[in-house]
Formats: structure tokens, sequence, C-alpha cells
């Protein structure tokens, strides 16, 4: 990722998946392959279809960070 990007503070806040990469240190792709998988954190799809945008709320990535167990870089 070349730029930074503001990721808000609130735990309610709906952050896009480069907000959460820049958070978590994981590829936006990695995030999709953990959504198909059905083992990374909670997400909303806003819409419906393949193509609907997908959002995190913070504090469900946060959670998620805690009970994950250490990923290799």
């Amino acid at each position: 990722m070349s730029e930074s990007l503001a990721v808000p503070t609130d735990p309610e806040a709906l952050l896009t998946p480069e907000q959460v990469s820049a958070l978590t240190q994981l590829e936006p792709r990695t995030l999709a392959n953990l959504r198909w998988r059905r083992t990374g954190p909670t997400y909303v799809k806003l819409g419906n279809g393949r193509a609907a945008p997908v959002r995190y709320r913070r504090a469900a990535v946060l959670d998620w960070l805690k009970s994950s167990p250490p990923r290799a870089a």
C-alpha cells in the first residue's frame, strides 16, 4: 500500500477493506479470501450481489484481531 489511509477511531465506524488492510497489515485480497472462508472479521454488505461494497465495523475487526492466532508474515 503506497498511501496512508485515515482509519476512524469510533468503534462503530464502518471501515473499507483498504482501511482494514491498513489496520491489520493484511492485503485487501487476503481479507476477501477470509470472507470467502468465513474466518475473517465480521462484515456487512451494502447491497445485494457479488459487486456490493463490503464494510467492517472497527470493533469487530479489533475483536477478531484479539481472538485470532498469530499469522505468519
